[in-house]
């Protein structure tokens, strides 16, 4: 099974802060159109990144998937053609097993790096980064692997 879900609100308190009207009033990703590859992931409250800063953001999120699947977080374009903002790891690969880890539950976070000479304002429901499901492939050779994670980075 594929899907969103907000992390709990026991891991929100721990990650972002003790408001349970901020944890209810925020959403679980969609695609906007019927077309769109991407599930839009907003912001959970307002922020500014200033010219040459870098800010870590959570987005209250986690995501399960199916064994043979990754989920890709990458950027909005938008964010780069007019802001010049980018994600500082490129591309986010959420692992299968990064689901319900016991560190953080999977919360995933953006790292956004401000490389413009303007602020980036966002309010609380836009739209940060996209995350994209994708099938993967193993090499034919490859040996069982049972390992499982054990802690986060």
């Amino acid at each position: 099974m594929r899907r969103f879900e907000k992390i709990s609100f026991e891991q929100f308190k721990k990650d972002v802060k003790d408001d349970k009207k901020l944890y209810e009033s925020y959403n679980l990703p969609v695609r906007k159109t019927k077309y769109a590859a991407g599930y839009d992931f907003e912001a959970i409250e307002d922020f500014v990144i200033h010219p040459n800063e870098i800010k870590k953001i959570p987005t209250g999120i986690k995501a399960d998937m199916e064994d043979d699947e990754v989920l890709l977080l990458i950027d909005r374009s938008s964010q780069g053609f007019k802001y010049n903002v980018r994600m500082c790891n490129q591309v986010g690969v959420i692992d299968k097993d990064y689901y319900n880890n016991e560190d953080n539950e999977g919360h995933m976070w953006v790292k956004l790096q401000n490389e413009g000479d303007k602020d980036y304002i966002v309010k609380k429901g836009e739209g940060i980064i996209q995350g994209i499901f994708i099938k993967y492939l193993k090499v034919d050779n490859e040996e069982e692997n049972n390992k499982v994670r054990k802690s986060n980075y």
